[in-house]
């Protein structure tokens, strides 16, 4: 029994080459995006700061006030933890309070114990209704109205009379102590109050807008005159930035779960989406009735489907899945040729003897062939296929 040549393989994995021409694109493409973040991260790297930093010199920054406070003696000490501005308060500091809003209660707390008979200034920058009615016991807000930026002092007290008018238009305060100076109303209503301290000669000052202390706002009406003087009434400034790092047990205390932050009508509603999404499932996978096939709307040549199929057993390396394809198939087609019933075209006691008493060759070869191991390597298939098309052929010869 002789053997064919090898054939030429129908399909090949793609080369390097070929993976680099279908992919430079793509990894072109990333190559420059991970160029650009790496300029955007390095131009970026300088330290940025936020509104009323006295270190930024932004259009919404302070450095210029805090320039103008130096010049005046004044020194400023940036702070971002409670504890650092308890710490730094006295008689001749004034405490700066950036944003009072994002203190959590605890923290408000805090800092209206170590402030209160201090002796020193306290400046609340825009505080909103619960950390006001806190840290400056007596005053409350009141609701905006249409703003106005400028406004003119109209009180008594001698640090606005002697700026005139300011751009302090924002929220509005109502106080109940009859000591109390309001300054610059919007609609009869203060946009800055001074509140003095019960004991000592500290007191609390309330400022409805940031507008005042603007490097852009700066030199505008008497905005310079009211910060220095609002500021730099003592000799030290502390100027207090809260920041998400500024964390303490009691406000550990006060944390609350995932659950907690969850609105309590949570439960029912995934329960509702959780019936929803199984009507769903049940309305997509009913079945009406049996599976109808359908005619391929195009034609499909089984040279085509064959060779898909191996090139599907040659990715998975599945040569013993192949072989056994290609020897039941000559199986199936050498039977009839031999007298055996295709039923019994799978046994080998059966099939054997019949073709080797047709061929006049030895069993022990053509069992081997028709129901032997799987090949090594994809060498061997090849060879495999090229003796059962030989084995076929000589059979069907005349």
């Amino acid at each position: 029994m002789t053997t064919a040549a090898t054939p030429p393989a129908t399909s090949a994995s793609p080369t390097a080459r070929q993976v680099w021409t279908h992919s430079r694109g793509v990894v072109l493409a990333f190559a420059l995006l991970l160029a650009g973040a790496a300029v955007l991260a390095t131009l970026r790297s300088d330290a940025r700061h936020h509104a009323l930093d006295p270190r930024s010199g932004d259009p919404h920054g302070s450095r210029a006030v805090a320039e103008l406070l130096a010049d005046h003696g004044v020194s400023t000490r940036v702070v971002t933890t409670v504890a650092e501005a308890r710490t730094a308060t006295g008689p001749d500091t004034t405490l700066l309070v950036a944003a009072p809003d994002l203190l959590t209660e605890h923290r408000r707390r805090e800092l209206r114990s170590a402030t209160a008979g201090s002796g020193g200034r306290t400046l609340l920058v825009a505080p909103g209704a619960r950390s006001v009615e806190t840290l400056a016991p007596g005053v409350t807000t009141a609701p905006v109205t249409s703003r106005a930026s400028t406004l003119d002092p109209d009180c008594a007290l001698p640090a606005a009379r002697r700026a005139g008018s300011a751009d302090t238009g924002g929220i509005r305060y109502l106080t109940t102590r009859r000591d109390a100076d309001e300054c610059y109303p919007s609609n009869r209503l203060a946009t800055l109050v001074r509140v003095p301290d019960t004991t000592g000669d500290g007191d609390t000052v309330v400022l409805g807008a940031p507008d005042i202390l603007h490097n852009d706002r700066l030199d505008e009406e008497g905005n310079a005159s009211l910060a220095l003087q609002l500021l730099g009434s003592r000799p030290h400034l502390v100027w207090y930035l809260p920041s998400l790092s500024d964390t303490s047990a009691a406000d550990q205390d006060e944390e609350k779960s995932f659950f907690d932050l969850i609105p309590s009508g949570w439960l029912w509603g995934t329960l509702q989406l959780f019936v929803a999404a199984a009507l769903a499932a049940l309305w997509r996978a009913r079945r009406l009735g049996p599976l109808v096939p359908e005619k391929l709307p195009v034609a499909i040549r089984a040279s085509e489907t064959v060779e898909g199929r191996a090139r599907l057993y040659r990715r998975a390396d599945a040569r013993d899945h192949a072989a056994s394809a290609l020897r039941s198939a000559t199986r199936t087609r050498l039977a009839p040729l031999t007298g055996v019933p295709v039923t019994q075209a799978h046994t080998p006691e059966t099939l054997v003897p019949a073709l080797s008493t047709h061929l006049d060759a030895d069993r022990q070869p053509l069992r081997s062939l028709l129901f032997g191991p799987p090949p090594a390597d994809d060498t061997g298939l090849i060879t495999l296929a090229d003796q059962l098309d030989a084995l076929e052929r000589e059979v069907r010869r005349p």
